[in-house]
């Protein structure tokens, strides 16, 4: 049976109009909702919090960058390793086991940090990180189904959007609490070192430095420990038994897992988060040695570019309502292309601030190539969020490479690998990322 071209016009319009209408949060769900949203502030902490570490650990234990890149592939190691277990789990246990047992484990990686520094152990360091990405991972592959499921399918990408936005706000946390707490603004000199070292104290001054970390992740630790207590005490609601992707009603339907527009959205997710963590974890060595300017100043510098990250989040929970989300994610990404070109080819003041706005376009990706992944995926829901959490191992091995290019080429040259990943979310975007309802049939 054909269409016309009329009546597909009609069906868009029809259903852009559906998912502006559709309830945000039914009612009765919104303690849950919020208690969930709270998480994604939380766990944007540790996670940014591990740009401020690259350069402390650079300082601090006098390593290069490509060996402080160890930090973010310890990191996201443990969320690709922990995503499939989480899934399972969860698939018998439900989203509440979940979230608590991820609190847990990020809890007790923060709190690792206060005997790897009195160790003064690079790799104690990296185990503990190993932990919190663990933890991390159960909090991602819980957290971001259960938003998008809690109601209607036709506002997912809305409701995902809007608990996303709070991530951002984490993540402007973590980059004053790195400047203000971790970094401490010394920079010695070459004879500062050797004078220092001639008198036998740079090691002392060095443990010092590591020290500094500690405090912040006991903290949050903490933190993490009495939200799982809120968490247990807090009633969920049951959004489907067996992964239910909410397009209607009725039970879970029985779908392959090898649907074009997912197998796509896991690629996307991939090279997203390569492109985030890297464009963030060298923010700081761009912005010190395009512009002359300090850590700590260029901490702040940080900060600013997570502003925009909030900034983008929050308006782009709204400009959903006028705008599908798929065209917006197209558009972002093409726009943050020529914005790392810029940044590129134009180091210094100029660059910079291209470079910091790319992170105002990147804000919607994570979330809505998540929701688009997660459409008409049925029962196959809570396997599919587990391994669009494990396309975060992304930021592990993108970033890696970045470190090599820097460490060879400079770090403007780095940068390539960004715009590449956001020229393959572009494509994505346009030519991958819409479900087909007929895939969904079996």
């Amino acid at each position: 049976m054909g269409f016309s071209t009329g009546s597909i016009e009609t069906q868009k319009s029809s259903r852009l109009g559906q998912d502006s209408d559709a309830p945000l949060i039914p009612a009765g769900r919104l303690m849950p909702f919020l208690v969930v949203t709270a998480l994604f502030f939380l766990w944007a902490i540790p996670n940014n919090l591990n740009d401020i570490l690259i350069r402390q650990f650079m300082k601090s234990f006098n390593i290069n960058r490509s060996s402080a890149a160890g930090v973010q592939i310890w990191f996201y190691l443990g969320y690709f390793l922990l995503a499939i277990p989480a899934g399972q789990l969860m698939h018998k246990f439900g989203y509440k086991f979940g979230i608590i047992t991820g609190l847990v484990l990020l809890g007790t990686g923060c709190w690792m940090f206060y005997p790897a520094a009195q160790a003064g152990l690079y790799g104690f360091f990296l185990v503990a990180q190993f932990v919190i990405a663990s933890g991390l991972s159960f909090l991602e592959t819980a957290s971001n189904p259960f938003i998008a499921q809690i109601g209607p399918t036709a506002s997912s990408e809305r409701r995902l959007n809007l608990s996303q936005a709070f991530n951002p706000l984490g993540s402007i946390t973590a980059g004053l609490i790195g400047t203000v707490f971790i970094f401490s603004g010394v920079k010695l000199t070459d004879a500062q070192v050797a004078a220092m070292q001639a008198a036998g104290t740079y090691q002392a001054y060095l443990h010092s430095e590591t020290l500094r970390v500690v405090a912040p992740y006991l903290v949050l630790g903490s933190i993490a420990l009495f939200w799982a207590l809120l968490v247990l005490f807090t009633r969920f609601p049951a959004v489907g038994a067996e992964d239910v992707s909410r397009e209607d009603a009725g039970p879970a339907r029985h779908v392959s897992l090898f649907q074009r527009h997912f197998i796509l959205a896991i690629l996307a997710q991939f090279l997203y988060v390569g492109a985030q963590v890297g464009t963030w974890s060298y923010f700081i060595p761009y912005v010190e040695s395009a512009t002359g300017i300090g850590d700590k100043a260029a901490g702040y510098m940080l900060t600013g570019t997570l502003a925009a990250f909030a900034v983008g989040r929050f308006s782009s929970a709204w400009l959903m309502r006028h705008f599908r989300a798929r065209t917006m994610l197209g558009v972002y990404a093409v726009i943050n292309v020529v914005l790392g070109l810029i940044a590129v080819a134009r180091p210094g003041w100029f660059g910079t601030i291209c470079l910091l706005t790319t992170s105002l376009f990147m804000s919607i990706m994570f979330p809505t190539i998540f929701a688009l992944g997660l459409k008409g995926m049925g029962d196959k829901t809570k396997t599919a969020g587990s391994l669009l959490v494990m396309a975060i191992l992304g930021g592990a091995a993108l970033t890696k490479v970045m470190g090599i290019l820097a460490d060879a080429h400079g770090i403007e040259i780095a940068y390539f690998v960004p715009i590449l990943c956001f020229a393959g979310v572009a494509l994505y975007a346009w030519f991958g990322g819409e479900h087909q309802p007929a895939e969904a049939a079996n």
